[in-house]
């Protein structure tokens, strides 16, 4: 389906000359209206380390796992072939408006899933090796770690790649499905690789 969305995309901006690429420069890298928000959440995570508070922990792990999971696969999955299918001022004026936003979300999904599930492992002593849900917790910071090179990676600079490419006076409309491209297929795989974080966490739950 990530394929399908690429070439689409990519097929649409073919040919295209760099200043009949139509795209709305009115927009902010970073919106810093958001930033508040993100502080927000970043000071919470600390403060429920620094008091190793179990339900907060638990909070920050769930919703923050829940949503970077949601946002891959529906990225990956439901979003991409949808804009494979949009018109050029279409797709060129949404990619405007999502991107800026995942510029701040992906990060921070990504700090609350990570930095609140060390510290629950901590907690529950299932980092010891002799813990019984030791192995799966190392198969999950295995698939974890890849996601998260993944994700700042390569997805987070395709997205700012994309942003600065559209700022421009003359946007390249092959850069720009060059980089479209690898952000719907590193989404798709981090979605599909999110399956298996999801059945490793409900094996540790029950153990």
């Amino acid at each position: 389906m990530t394929e399908v969305a690429s070439k689409g995309f990519e097929k649409a901006l073919d040919g295209i000359p760099v200043d009949k690429v139509p795209t709305s420069r009115d927009f902010k890298i970073v919106p810093t209206k958001g930033l508040p928000f993100v502080a927000l959440m970043i000071i919470g995570l600390i403060v429920s380390i620094a008091g190793n508070w179990r339900w907060a922990l638990d909070f920050y792990h769930v919703v923050g796992g829940g949503l970077w999971t949601a946002l891959d696969l529906f990225l990956g999955f439901v979003l991409g072939p949808i804009m494979g299918k949009m018109s050029i001022p279409s797709r060129m004026e949404f990619t405007s408006k999502l991107m800026p936003k995942m510029v701040l979300i992906m990060p921070t999904v990504v700090t609350m899933t990570l930095g609140s599930g060390f510290q629950l492992a901590r907690k529950l002593n299932n980092l010891n090796p002799g813990a019984a849900a030791h192995g799966w917790l190392i198969a999950s910071f295995i698939l974890v770690g890849v996601m998260t090179v993944i994700a700042l990676g390569i997805l987070e600079p395709a997205n700012l790649a994309v942003l600065f490419e559209m700022k421009k006076d003359n946007p390249d409309g092959a850069v720009i499905g060059r980089l479209m491209k690898r952000f719907i297929y590193t989404a798709g795989i981090t979605g599909a690789m999110q399956i298996g974080t999801l059945i490793i966490m409900t094996r540790v739950a029950t153990l």
